[in-house]
């Protein structure tokens, strides 16, 4: 069996590099190379690799940003490659199999490379599983099931947002805008794997595009073929569409 792999790093050199120690390995196979984090999250999840070469450093999305974006399971398995040391701790708490350290040479980068394959074989790496199911629960750097912020970075800042600050959340293309005390944030995210992070009984998803807080539920108002209209206490509007008025139904004990 091969073994399937993608390279991402935004330096070409880098990448370079990496192909050539690659080159003359008969069970190794380049899927795709990518400059960058978010067509790394793309071409992981559509070729869905067996191993990835990943560079911590990157513009948008930096190598544990990429992981964190992943819907994927199993994960591939993951050796980071980076200039700094400052790194490598939180990379091994993210179950990587490696961490090689900028410039390294063949001999090291073969020590990588044995890893992978002892660890694709099931061979050394003791309890390996989906080693990197546990990824966002550590990344989250929490034990409960549901998250109490979340991370968004944007524009060259980090905002920690308060899971209980959100008002609402609607879908915007490949991202969600989240809405909390005036202001609105994108998070790269799908709707599905967000409404899985937060606590059913304080949030709910009303429409295949729409998850509300529901202490911010002021009234609801019958409309036209079976939807309600869901009006926050800040004045903002929303639709509750009939296949998702069963759960709200639920949570009232009554029928609507």
């Amino acid at each position: 069996m091969r073994i399937r792999t993608i390279i991402v790093d935004d330096e070409p050199l880098a990448r370079d590099k990496l192909r050539g120690f690659l080159q003359g390995e008969d069970d190794v196979e380049i899927v795709a190379e990518c400059g960058d984090g978010k067509s790394a999250v793309t071409e992981i999840e559509k070729l869905r690799p067996d191993l990835v070469f990943l560079d911590v450093q990157m513009p948008e999305l930096d190598g544990f940003e990429v992981i964190e974006s992943l819907d994927l399971d199993p994960l591939p398995k993951i050796v980071f490659t980076t200039a700094y040391d400052r790194y490598a701790l939180k990379a091994f708490e993210v179950h990587a199999l490696d961490y090689l350290l900028k410039p390294f040479d063949r001999e090291r980068f073969n020590e990588a490379l044995e890893l992978v394959r002892d660890a694709i074989a099931h061979r050394k790496i003791d309890g390996m599983r989906d080693q990197l199911m546990a990824l966002l629960e550590d990344l989250d750097r929490k034990r409960s099931r549901y998250r109490d912020r979340l991370v968004i970075k944007s524009s060259g800042r980090v905002v920690f947002l308060k899971v209980a600050d959100i008002d609402w959340v609607d879908a915007a293309g490949n991202y969600v805008k989240l809405h909390a005390k005036g202001e609105s944030h994108l998070l790269r995210e799908t709707m599905n794997r967000l409404e899985r992070k937060l606590d059913p009984n304080l949030f709910l998803r009303i429409h295949r595009s729409t998850i509300v807080n529901l202490e911010r539920i002021k009234e609801l108002q019958q409309q036209f073929h079976g939807d309600y209209l869901v009006i926050l206490k800040n004045g903002q509007r929303l639709t509750l569409s009939r296949s998702y008025r069963e759960k709200l139904q639920q949570l009232l004990g009554k029928n609507l």
